[in-house]
């Protein structure tokens, strides 16, 4: 935040309402009242604040419930950034005082914007695609979050009544020809009863490649238990009714996935993403909502440390030290660094560089932070020149 601003005013955002204090430069307060959610009311208070001089507007929460505010601040012509939770927090605590009140967080957030203007973080301007695909990957987060649920589910139910059944079944439960045989004939029960040529016929009209050998070993593994173990007949009837919920919220997983794509074609960066292995468009669509055009980093190193990627120096006196992971950082966005370096081990570059670390004793885990550490690099400065990846010669380890 380089502008010289004369107004600071922190916005602890609500549902209904919000508490708004500002503050000009010395730190007398020029306002300090709740603020309903209501456009009128947002834009009578920042025109009215703009009257002493360039205003900065910061928030708590840039989304949802914040994105009424930023939108009729930048209407008005001011600025916008906010203030992450855990830093708020962490100033509250450097202000006397106990209590946590919506006043008391407008004015921490308010304070901090005035004096500690490197806590503040830029909330990215007018980008209607990364509005659009931060409201899509939320609802397909959501869906895999609900297909994890429902997938859990039957394998349970599985273990339960069948478990040779579900040794077999059970890691190809996302899979077309396994949903087909839990919908169309429930448990080990209903599958005897079909009949041997009526369950392969139906996983290989689900999936001609793979069916047919999915389901002789789903016939075989029905050979190994001849007991009816009890709660058998409920699972019998609660399992297609669980894989068919499944089946929907796969289908519609796949739809999000093709409206993510058409959303992330539009965006500059999209191309210069998607150009690195292992960066599918889940991935490019997660780094561009966590990271932007990843100029609010000076380095590729503070992008690593918000990630959470980057090791942490822990030492006192001559007795500790050494370097830990990290247990802070951006989750999702390590979350995607980690899922991309795991799918980038085909690339020849990345594999050279995992098999390295291999070689020098790490786990295969830490194989892949290390991995997904130096990706990070690379990523980074892909977004800062705006260029594609490139591929070097791999070294051999």
């Amino acid at each position: 935040m380089t502008v010289d601003y004369a107004v600071f005013c922190g916005l602890d955002v609500g549902k209904d309402t919000h508490h708004a204090v500002a503050l000009d430069r010395p730190g007398g307060r020029l306002h300090d009242a709740e603020l309903p959610q209501d456009e009128a009311r947002l834009r009578a208070l920042f025109t009215g604040l703009q009257a002493h001089g360039p205003v900065l507007i910061v928030v708590d929460q840039p989304a949802t419930i914040g994105a009424l505010p930023i939108a009729v601040a930048r209407d008005c012509g001011c600025q916008v950034a906010y203030l992450p939770g855990l830093a708020m927090r962490r100033i509250a605590d450097l202000h006397p005082g106990q209590a946590k009140t919506d006043a008391r967080d407008a004015f921490v957030i308010a304070d901090a914007a005035r004096t500690l203007p490197h806590t503040l973080r830029r909330v990215d301007v007018g980008e209607e695609a990364l509005a659009e695909l931060r409201v899509l990957v939320g609802f397909d987060d959501d869906l895999a979050a609900e297909a994890t649920r429902l997938t859990n589910r039957i394998r349970g139910l599985l273990t339960q009544v069948h478990p040779a059944l579900e040794r077999v079944l059970g890691p190809h439960v996302q899979q077309k020809a396994g949903l087909a045989l839990l919908a169309r004939f429930g448990g080990p029960d209903g599958m005897r009863q079909a009949g041997r040529r009526r369950v392969v016929s139906t996983a290989v009209k689900a999936s001609p490649r793979a069916g047919g050998a999915l389901a002789e070993q789903v016939w075989d593994a029905l050979n190994e238990q001849t007991v009816t173990v009890p709660g058998t007949a409920a699972a019998e009837t609660v399992l297609p009714r669980l894989a068919r919920s499944l089946a929907e919220v796969l289908d519609q997983r796949r739809q999000i996935a093709t409206e993510v794509e058409k959303v992330l074609d539009a965006h500059p960066l999209a191309e210069v993403l998607t150009s690195m292995p292992g960066v599918g468009v889940r991935t490019a669509a997660r780094i561009l909502l966590e990271v932007g055009d990843g100029s609010s980093f000076p380095t590729a190193g503070h992008l690593a440390a918000y990630a959470g990627l980057a090791p942490v120096t822990r030492r006192s006196g001559s007795s500790i030290r050494g370097e830990h992971p990290p247990r802070g950082g951006n989750k999702h966005l390590k979350r995607a660094f980690f899922l991309s370096a795991f799918a980038a081990l085909h690339d020849p570059t990345s594999r050279a560089y995992y098999d390295r670390k291999r070689a020098e004793g790490k786990k295969h885990n830490a194989a892949l932070i290390c991995l997904a550490r130096r990706r990070c690099d690379v990523l980074f400065a892909m977004l800062r020149d705006r260029q594609p990846y490139r591929p070097h010669m791999p070294v051999a380890a």
